[in-house]
């Protein structure tokens, strides 16, 4: 189990309430949200039992192994940034990952977080009232995935070879996240922008298909638009606004 009170005592200005099992943290956190929690509440579990992915899917959640958490925010972010709330969080991602087991990671747009060429932690926001509801899935000490992810996912452990503190990693998790989401609030998009397209391989010049309900596009990536979307070039030179999808390397 957790040490809550080690990580509460380093969040002392933040809600903490963590579960042995939930469906979904994000389940929980919304019912929170709806009741007026204050924003940065953290909602945690030690397994999910139907975790919540992109369109519809599950998340892995191996009971003790991973950081499985949905945070609520209240930040008061301009109408045109929501978009860009997905990257702001998976840098923050992305630097708590580097802080606490010193792996650098890829960013693939919109919300996959990479080490090396697989999936270490995800994203996915929604909306609950004003609030936005942050859910995110970190594979800190998991040794092993079922046989249909294993050449998907991976772990911190797996990549580091030891063992790393999921109490650290939620307090810089957390820190990270108001940090980004500040910086969000108060300069707007652009410097998250600027900081997603130099974190990530996949927004410029990559070369991917884009799957998105029956549609399967493929090309080269050629940057963000101002409200945060992926540019796709097609082989005949048409550019394509990609507001969903699940984007993956191809030849």
């Amino acid at each position: 189990m957790i040490d809550t009170a080690w990580a509460r005592a380093n969040l002392p200005d933040r809600r903490i309430d963590w579960h042995e099992s939930l469906e979904s943290t994000m389940v929980e956190a919304g019912r929170l949200a709806a009741h007026g929690c204050p924003s940065g509440t953290i909602v945690g579990a030690e397994e999910q039992t139907a975790g919540q992915g992109r369109f519809g899917r599950t998340w892995h959640s191996e009971p003790g192994s991973g950081l499985y958490v949905s945070i609520v925010l209240r930040n008061q972010f301009p109408p045109e940034t929501m978009p860009v709330v997905t990257l702001a969080l998976g840098l923050a991602v992305r630097e708590a990952i580097q802080s606490t087991a010193g792996i650098a990671c890829d960013l693939r747009w919109p919300n996959d977080v990479l080490a090396g060429s697989r999936k270490c932690a995800g994203i996915l926001t929604t909306l609950e009232g004003p609030a936005i509801i942050a859910g995110i899935g970190i594979n800190a000490n998991h040794t092993e995935f079922p046989p249909e992810l294993r050449d998907l996912a991976t772990s911190l452990r797996m990549e580091g070879g030891q063992i790393y503190s999921r109490e650290r990693l939620l307090v810089a998790l957390a820190e990270s996240i108001g940090s980004f989401c500040r910086l969000l609030e108060l300069e707007g998009r652009e410097p998250i922008l600027r900081m997603f397209s130099a974190a990530s391989s996949f927004v410029s010049g990559r070369r991917v298909q884009v799957e998105s309900g029956e549609t399967n596009l493929r090309g080269t990536t050629a940057g963000l638009n101002q409200a945060g979307f992926l540019i796709l070039r097609d082989d005949n030179g048409r550019e394509n606004v990609i507001l969903a999808g699940g984007v993956r390397p191809c030849s």
